[in-house]
């Protein structure tokens, strides 16, 4: 008749390997559960929530726009800008950027261009200027000129030219002073102030040239009888 033992709470017993009896074995570990602490883990919520409101907020100053002026179209350095060239966009600027508002824009109309303007790219107040390329002392007058009297590179405001006279060859003999050769050409510096557009079917451009007051009447006589060229004056410096 066999008997059943209960082991003693605690411990296990297992059969002896020979047989003759039980041996008492280590009872099992019990893994303690980590302590879970609430200052810590408000803390990292903190964290989360504070990182999440710089985020935001930078995320917002980020997307503040604002409305400023553009350039539409190429604009050459002196002339006129006018309410064609000028364009309202929507942008994200750093505060260091110096822009033109969009409420600006009547004011910038009628102004001239300090600098050659690119389409596309952004107004800044520098890039105008109230100054006319007319000084005092000087007279605007409007050369008309053949494809055959200009140079074939596109002329700008602001340029230095040079206004060349090609009197009649008899005129100029009776008019030549002593020692002078008959039909010498005459030169008259000059500042392009505005180019016009080629006539379809002639090709003549009107080009308005500021000039000494004193030469503008004698400049305009020789516009009239078509006898004046027109060149582009060396560079200071070369």
């Amino acid at each position: 008749m066999s008997t059943t033992t209960t082991p003693a709470q605690g411990r296990v017993t297992v059969p002896s390997p020979g047989g003759s009896g039980e041996s008492p074995a280590a009872a099992p570990r019990v893994v303690r559960q980590r302590r879970r602490r609430p200052g810590l883990i408000a803390l990292s919520v903190a964290l989360i929530a504070a990182g999440g409101l710089s985020g935001a907020l930078l995320f917002t100053a980020s997307g503040q726009r604002s409305a400023v002026l553009v350039v539409a179209r190429d604009v050459p350095v002196g002339a006129v800008i006018t309410e064609a060239d000028l364009a309202p966009v929507s942008l994200a600027l750093d505060p260091a950027v110096k822009a033109v508002p969009v409420a600006r824009k009547a004011g910038m109309v009628g102004q001239r261009a300090a600098v050659a303007l690119k389409a596309g790219s952004l107004l800044s107040p520098g890039q105008v200027t109230s100054v006319s390329l007319v000084k005092a002392g000087e007279q605007l007058v409007g050369v008309a000129l053949k494809p055959s009297q200009l140079p074939a590179s596109r002329l700008a405001p602001g340029q230095k030219v040079l206004i060349v006279s090609t009197p009649d060859p008899a005129q100029a003999g009776a008019a030549a002073k002593p020692g002078e050769p008959a039909g010498a050409p005459k030169t008259l510096a000059a500042t392009v102030v505005a180019v016009g557009v080629a006539a379809p079917a002639t090709g003549v451009v009107v080009v308005d040239v500021a000039v000494p007051a004193a030469d503008g009447p004698t400049l305009a006589g020789r516009v009239a009888a078509g006898a004046v060229a027109l060149i582009l004056a060396p560079q200071e410096g070369s």
